[in-house]
């Protein structure tokens, strides 16, 4: 197991140390009051790790925050087409198909997320009235209660928009119970105000043996960036507001609107404080391996060298974490080599995105998984890697890859007979991502090449190739893309738009930048056309060829995929292996993969999508990509809250 400390290693002298084997090792608050928890470093510790089990919960970061509401981007979709795309559950509601009654989980989550942050109230209120505060481990437990608080906060409302803000514990009588909803920016306000507190109260990931299993500084850092983008960026409203910048593409009663240019460039600023802090403190770097990266979040094995994921949720292997499992590299059948299946296309990619990739950019087949195990002859026997076939909408997240998992998993999945929980732990963020973050924020306010004060000593364009650069072996094929970038903002800015796909698909970020750049629609009508052009130019190849590594045909050689077609001076004979492929599919009015699962993507965000036209139905709200607040959960609110947004 990853984890540095298990359940035994729960101690005075260990008390800061925090893994997810832990959790399991609390003693209930109510054994003593409250004075005595936050006067004691060691309950204190206790009521901490219980804020991290919070997050181990299904209906938080075990499966719905990891997954779930992360989709629909441009190029991550939910599993969820043609009439799946409005059932009443995940499916239909990641494609923006959704009301306020009938999938109950929407509800279990927002009363989950709030259960945690009412845990971090107990505790920061009680820390800030202990007798102890001022001692360096209660400021580090103060700083983790402030900054698990906000990212929880900041999470939900980008889900649902406009929120209660209730920064203190329940009162007795309940009369802080019924809040109303708080605008989103007065929300981001406060959590910014909280993480600068933070900031100055936690240590660095590598310091006070905490690891990046904590909340640490570089986490409040870099979320604190991360809210001040959002707080500058597009956003629907429920009404208009005063100042602000509408977009074009915006309903007329619910506006699509950013902060004046004044504020946006404020905000900037205080980004690239907190960006260039992490990559000029030191304690993060990218990894020098994108696949070494994934082989160790697979293994759970926790990166002591390079830090690269500055804030990882811990998972505990058979007990939570579904990354590996209902997402990701797919286990269709039990076979000898990795034992029980997996059920692993929750979150699906598309062909499109696969073939955007420059070539030797090493990113690709990790990301983009076009094969799955199956039996070689059944279930049960050796392990098979079969081609997907043509499935451009369905293809898996390659990055988290149960065959990588350590010999425990291996151990307890060839004995399971059931679901089998991975202990993968979800990245909360990269600093591949803080790196995207920074080059944004120094073409927003110097360009691609300039210098600006505050910054890390680095330029935007910089920055964007130390990432690029990081998935090529070769330079040259690196320098395809980089060299093309002239020195206009405009194009430095689609440039880091194309990088965060390739960079960062299936991992649940992209959707969230798209929508604060106002892009979630265009990109995502874009990714349709796309696909039908890459069709009709045959960009997809009707049957791909390919060989073994193997005599018994157990692996695939990927390097010799003719994804391209055969090469010159080769025959379809020189290969042992086809399948169909991308470009079976037809503009025949019948064909499954254009008219039924191309057709009902993101359908309630921009309509549907009529292959023959080229265009799309109006959808009810233009850009509506926040969800309702549950209908359980209006009913319960003592008349305080209500829905907007045409829910």
């Amino acid at each position: 197991m990853k984890k540095i400390l298990s359940i035994c290693a729960l101690t005075l002298s260990a008390a800061a140390l925090t893994s997810c084997s832990d959790f399991l090792d609390q003693k209930s608050e109510s054994e003593v009051n409250t004075g005595t928890v936050y006067n004691s470093e060691y309950y204190t510790s206790i009521a901490i790790n219980k804020v991290y089990g919070d997050l181990c919960k299904d209906r938080t970061y075990s499966q719905d925050w990891s997954m779930i509401y992360n989709l629909n981007s441009d190029i991550e979709f939910v599993d969820g087409f043609g009439d799946n795309a409005t059932a009443v559950n995940e499916r239909g509601y990641m494609n923006y198909n959704a009301s306020p009654s009938g999938w109950t989980k929407m509800a279990d989550m927002w009363t989950a997320m709030y259960g945690t942050i009412e845990d971090c109230n107990l505790i920061i209120n009680g820390i800030e009235n202990s007798s102890i505060k001022d001692n360096s481990a209660m400021k580090r437990y103060l700083g983790e209660a402030r900054t698990i608080r906000a990212m929880v906060y900041f999470d939900l409302l980008r889900v649902f928009g406009d929120i209660p803000l209730k920064l203190e514990p329940t009162a007795s009588d309940l009369s802080n119970a019924y809040l109303a909803k708080t605008d989103r920016d007065e929300i981001m306000d406060s959590l910014m105000n909280d993480l600068e507190k933070a900031v100055e109260e936690l240590p660095w990931a590598g310091q006070n043996s905490y690891t990046t299993e904590h909340a640490t500084k570089g986490y409040a850092h870099a979320l604190l960036a991360q809210i001040a983008l959002t707080r500058a960026g597009y956003a629907i409203r429920e009404s208009a507001k005063d100042g602000y910048e509408t977009a074009a593409y915006s309903d007329a009663t619910y506006p699509t609107q950013r902060p004046d240019a004044t504020k946006r460039k404020e905000l900037y600023e205080l980004a690239l404080t907190h960006l260039s802090a992490i990559i000029k403190g030191g304690y993060h770097h990218l990894n020098p391996s994108f696949a070494n990266e994934w082989n160790k979040i697979n293994q759970l094995s926790l990166d002591q060298t390079y830090q690269e994921n500055i804030f990882e949720i811990p998972m505990l292997l058979n007990v939570s974490g579904e990354l590996g499992y209902t997402a990701g590299y797919r286990l269709a059948e039990q076979t000898s080599d990795f034992g029980y299946t997996n059920s692993s296309g929750k979150i699906k990619l598309p062909a499109t995105l696969f073939y955007s990739y420059n070539d030797g950019d090493s990113r690709r087949d990790l990301t983009v998984a076009t094969t799955q195990i199956k039996g070689i002859s059944g279930a049960g026997s050796h392990s098979q890697e079969q081609m997907l076939g043509n499935a451009p909408f369905e293809l898996y997240v390659g990055k988290w890859d149960p065959r990588q998992e350590n010999a425990t998993w291996l151990e307890q999945n060839l004995a399971a007979s059931g679901k089998h929980m991975t202990g993968i732990n979800p990245v909360k963020v990269r600093y591949s991502q803080v790196l995207l973050w920074y080059a944004e924020v120094m073409n927003e306010l110097a360009g691609p090449d300039g210098t600006y004060t505050g910054d890390a000593g680095m330029t935007a364009r910089q920055a964007l190739a130390e990432v690029h650069n990081r998935a090529f072996d070769d330079n040259e094929k690196a320098n395809v893309f980089l060299n093309k970038i002239s020195s206009n903002k405009e194009d430095f800015f689609n440039a880091i738009v194309e990088e965060n796909a390739w960079e960062l698909a299936g991992e649940g970020a992209r959707k969230w930048d798209l929508i604060r750049w106002n892009l979630l629609a265009e990109k995502t009508k874009e990714t349709q056309k796309l696909y039908l052009e890459d069709l009709n130019n045959e960009v997809f190849q009707k049957t791909i060829y390919f060989n073994y590594k193997d005599d018994n045909k157990y692996t695939i050689d990927m390097n010799s995929i003719t994804w391209n077609g055969i090469p010159e001076g080769k025959l379809a004979s020189d290969y042992a292996g086809n399948t169909s492929s991308f470009g079976n599919s037809k503009l025949n009015g019948t064909d499954k993969q254009v008219y039924t699962n191309l057709a009902n993507i993101s359908s309630g965000l921009i309509g549907v999508f009529d292959p023959e036209a080229g265009t799309w139905t109006t959808p009810k709200v233009i850009n509506r990509y926040l969800m309702p607040i549950p209908q359980t959960i209006i009913d319960a609110s003592n008349n305080t809250l209500t829905n907007s947004y045409g829910y």
